[in-house]
């Protein structure tokens, strides 16, 4: 399950890990979950008049921080990546080993003799790399939660507690879709943390994060939860717990609790345009973490559902052309020829409501649903569909086993209301979109060039229904009233576009 975007060419964010200091980069999520001994803490609460202040938690994070933060623990990993000469000489201060005098030696021999390893032909040379980031202990025998990103390429794992002992770390297991990853150390009797529920997590409550930035060992920062839910543009199927408690690089795998000291998320990306921190971070969710621990105990590997449809939002602009009486649910763009949606009759328009009889809000909802279900598990789906609901049943996939199948007259079509010119595909457009009809957009102008709609853009349904020739864009226009909902091809993507008719 992924989402799908038309390409923008202007990238204005940068969405990085939270984590490893000069570390491996981003990559595997493991993760594991076993029962805490430990208790959570007692929630303070305030008696004061009126329901919301009466609800309302305070936290105690000087109690938080002095139960669970000797679980807390750091992590320092050692290991080579494959670099090119050029990109090993040309690191600057971003290098994972900025600052090691040793490289900076070597540096400056090598600028010396004017010779680099490989001649300076383009060979490729191994490089150390060390980084570091957080975890913590969820069982007292030694098993340790962390992303997996921390861990990658790792050859040797240190984990040094606060009462300063260090044990050599065995990598149980990672999945990268997920970015989380299971270390153990032999160890008994150990601090542990207690895990609660994301389910339970709300909007605007307190949280607290206790990790190493920069290396500061057992930092604490807290904050409130921004969002729930949020997808983001790394192909992954998390929902995650965006806030705003200061994270920045070595706090990734570190543990974000609630009022109650549970721990509800592992701090794993910050959204920057500086490289640091700017008030939004974001946490994989424990229970996400828990069921892929659980995997990786049982089996030593991770699998994942598949259901095979690309989504989108549910806009305002959507919701009229689909006459929805508002504006939530999964739009689907695309569906995989073969895919378990396939196979249970999902269409590209339909927006589905319910998984198993939960609503789906946004369209991340719905990978969130999926990524919690197994590979051979039948998922109800409720989906809105040219006016009506209905329900389909979906038997769903092992997503490590997708083989997919993504699969000269010129007319002009509502040139006033719409603003396109259309011609039909040739065959050969066919076979190399992969589409069984379509109109090719010549030209672009009105209210379809400012939804973004643009020439060499193919055309290939109005509000859900399928269109192959000009006379059923122009009877699908007419019938409109605010707005039409297109499902556009451009290259390899496909996206429902919301064009107001004015």
């Amino acid at each position: 399950m992924k989402s799908t975007a038309l390409k923008n060419t202007s990238l204005v964010i940068a969405l990085l890990t939270a984590g490893a200091i000069g570390g491996a980069g981003v990559g595997a999520f493991n993760a594991l979950q076993t029962p805490s001994i430990a208790a959570p803490l007692t929630a303070l609460t305030s008696s004061a008049a009126g329901d919301i202040s009466s609800s309302a938690v305070v936290p105690n994070f000087p109690q938080i921080t002095e139960r669970y933060g000797p679980a807390v623990v750091n992590i320092s990993v050692t290991g080579t990546t494959k670099v090119s000469d050029e990109s090993a000489m040309a690191q600057g201060d971003d290098d994972a080993f900025s600052g090691d005098p040793f490289l900076e030696f070597f540096r400056r021999f090598q600028q010396g003799q004017g010779q680099r390893p490989g001649n300076g032909r383009g060979g490729q040379q191994e490089v150390p790399t060390r980084g570091q980031g957080s975890g913590f202990i969820v069982s007292s025998d030694g098993i340790i939660l962390t992303n997996a990103h921390v861990v990658k390429d790792a050859k040797e794992v240190t984990v040094k507690l606060t009462d300063r002992r260090e044990f050599r770390a065995k990598v149980l297991g990672s999945d990268p879709k997920t970015d989380i990853a299971v270390l153990r150390i032999e160890a008994k009797n150990l601090p542990v943390v207690t895990l609660g529920k994301t389910s339970d997590l709300k909007v605007g409550e307190w949280v607290l994060a206790i990790g190493s930035p920069f290396g500061f060992e057992n930092t604490v920062t807290a904050g409130v939860v921004s969002a729930k839910g949020r997808s983001l543009p790394d192909d992954s199927a998390v929902p995650f717990i965006q806030t705003d408690v200061a994270i920045n690089p070595g706090n990734s795998g570190g543990p974000l609790f609630n009022a109650r000291g549970e721990v509800v998320g592992i701090n794993s990306q910050i959204y920057t345009r500086s490289g640091g921190y700017q008030g939004v971070s974001f946490a994989i969710p424990i229970d996400i973490a828990n069921k892929v621990k659980n995997q990786i105990v049982a089996t030593g590997k991770v699998e994942h559902a598949r259901l095979g449809v690309a989504v989108q939002e549910v806009n305002q602009a959507f919701a009229d052309s689909f006459k929805l009486d508002k504006p939530e649910g999964a739009l689907v763009s695309t569906v995989e020829k073969g895919s378990p949606a396939d196979k249970a009759g999902l269409q590209s328009g339909d927006v589905i409501r319910k998984v198993n009889g939960q609503p789906i809000v946004s369209s991340g909802d719905l990978p969130a649903l999926i990524s919690l279900a197994a590979p051979g598990d039948s998922v109800k789906l409720e989906v809105w569909r040219q006016g009506s609901a209905r329900e389909l049943t979906a038997r769903l996939a092992n997503a490590n086993d997708k083989t997919s199948e993504v699969a000269s007259k010129k007319e002009a079509a509502g040139q006033g209301k719409l603003g396109l010119a259309l011609r039909p595909l040739q065959p050969n457009e066919k076979q190399e979109a992969g589409l069984d009809s379509g109109l090719v957009v010549e030209q672009a102008s009105g209210p379809a060039a400012m939804a973004g709609v643009q020439s060499g853009d193919v055309l290939i349904s109005i509000n859900g229904v399928p269109v192959k020739n000009i006379d059923q864009v122009r009877a699908a226009v007419a019938k409109a009233e605010k707005s039409v909902a297109l499902l556009i091809q451009r290259g390899g993507d496909k996206i429902f576009v919301p064009v107001n008719l004015g």
